[in-house]
């Protein structure tokens, strides 16, 4: 991502490393923010056995709930999580509509310009290196935080962005969505001699080549395929804009379904908006086009429901890239709430009481209503007849966030309401922070090959000993996680 006028200046390079240097992000690492409190941008360690090298950063609002969605959001060349973290709007959708963002960081250990290996197939294939490393923090982030393993998205810029269209080709089973922001199709280079190819140029490629590539990552695998949005400037000198049609060419294709867009529209910051449907006429590919953007990332730097963002190198001032990436993701409450319905969203939802194990929510009533649908962390839990309703089977001193849309007669649903949290009474679920051994002794972990595990979720805890100490958290009977960054 460095300008050309300054690669020209630097002394000359092979040709190997130029290909890198072209991804280059021109910003100085920002040191990661240290670990704390919900609220702050974290680091997450003992995530795995983590051989990709790469250290994890965390971001968790606070009163996240249970059962929230969870997002992975990839740097680009010479970033780090924090600048990632401060630029990009992530964080700010977190807080607004209640989701945990993990951010991977690679660093010059693997690649002297602290690129993603997006080339290498040694690295960004299933159950290797990086991409092995990332899915570990996945399996992290949702014990720890309690995510909803159904609804986990992936993001990234650049050498981010080729190794999110890798990850999601790796782990289609894992990842419902990603956005693949001025980055390149899967497995388009798996050599590090092949990379320059890819970002300069066309590959010539018809889709089902292109798609049989994603196929081959997973071979065997047959759906549901992640929904894909895709994110290129018609300006970019680095990763040229013909990556941005493979890369709808490689999704389409992975889906069934044809080139043409289904729909198209003009969006804010010169943006055309080309949306592909899926057999069930949901958006199920999207392809921005940003008029006369350079390489980065679109953010938007305002107070506005759709802005966010700051700028900076590489992080381009048009479109809050990050808030249509959620809303087509359905982050912000679409998705399975909410329809095309004309019913408008119930107001006045409140939480009535609570127990250890439910949750009771009353609304006002809805002129024309039929009934109502009930969603917890975005997914539909019920429907009532009336306008209260009680949440059941719930985990003890748990945080929940609901919504209440309307049912017309037809069945159509009406817009979704503002959410509202609900925690049950009962006491929090045991912690216990003592060294390897004493937890292995303990009954809270075992351990094989001379490194340890977390009992239930087998989370890596490291070597089998007494010089380690984790904090382990029981959140059901025999059943713990890591809580390293608070119980």
């Amino acid at each position: 991502m460095m300008p050309l006028s300054i690669r020209r200046g630097i002394v000359r390079r092979t040709a190997l490393a130029a290909a890198l240097s072209a991804l280059v992000a021109g910003l100085s690492l920002v040191t990661p923010a240290a670990a704390g409190a919900a609220g702050t941008l974290q680091q997450v360690t003992s995530f795995g056995s983590n051989p990709g090298n790469l250290a994890m950063y965390a971001y968790t609002p606070a009163n996240l709930p249970a059962g929230a969605p969870l997002v992975v959001a990839l740097h680009g060349c010479t970033q780090s999580a924090s600048d990632y973290h401060a630029h990009s709007g992530w964080q700010k959708f977190a807080d607004q509509w209640g989701f945990a963002v993990v951010y991977p960081q690679t660093g010059a250990a693997n690649n002297s310009l602290s690129c993603f290996s997006w080339f290498d197939a040694t690295k960004d294939t299933r159950g290797k290196g990086e991409a092995a490393s990332v899915k570990q923090m996945v399996d992290t982030a949702l014990a720890r935080y309690g995510s909803d393993p159904s609804r986990v998205f992936v993001t990234g810029l650049s050498a981010g962005g080729g190794m999110t269209a890798d990850l999601l080709a790796d782990y289609p089973d894992v990842f419902a969505g990603g956005s693949v922001d001025s980055g390149l199709p899967a497995q388009c280079a798996t050599t590090q001699a092949a990379a320059s190819g890819c970002q300069y140029g066309g590959q010539n490629l018809t889709p089902k080549q292109w798609g049989d590539k994603v196929r081959a990552s997973y071979p065997g695998y047959t759906g549901p395929w992640p929904r894909v949005a895709i994110w290129q400037g018609s300006s970019d000198t680095t990763v040229t804009p013909v990556n941005g049609t493979e890369l709808r060419d490689q999704w389409t294709d992975v889906w069934g379904i044809g080139q043409t867009a289904s729909s198209t529209k003009s969006l804010t910051g010169g943006t055309t908006e080309s949306i592909y449907n899926d057999s069930a006429g949901k958006p199920a590919v999207a392809l921005f086009s940003v008029s006369g953007m350079a390489h980065g990332l679109a953010v938007d730097p305002g107070s506005g429901a759709d802005q966010c963002g700051s700028t900076g190198a590489y992080y381009l001032d048009t479109i809050c890239s990050s808030y249509h990436t959620a809303t087509f993701w359905g982050l912000d409450g679409g998705g399975d709430q909410g329809g095309t319905g004309s019913l408008p969203a119930p107001a006045g939802l409140t939480v009535t009481g609570t127990t250890d194990t439910g949750a009771t929510l009353a609304w006002n009533a809805v002129s024309g209503a039929a009934g109502y649908n009930v969603y917890r962390g975005g997914t539909k839990v019920g429907s009532a007849t009336g306008t209260s309703y009680t949440d059941s089977g719930l985990s003890a001193a748990t945080t929940y966030s609901y919504t209440v849309a309307a049912v017309d007669s037809s069945g159509a649903v009406g817009a979704v309401s503002a959410p509202v949290t609900a925690t049950t009474t009962g006491a929090a679920p045991q912690c216990y922070t003592t060294d390897n051994y004493r937890q292995v002794q303990a009954g809270r972990a075992h351990q094989s090959g001379g490194y340890t595990y977390a009992n239930g979720s087998s989370q890596y805890m490291g070597l089998y000993n007494v010089a380690i100490t984790h904090t382990l958290k029981e959140t059901s009977p025999g059943y713990f996680v890591l809580a390293d960054s608070g119980c």
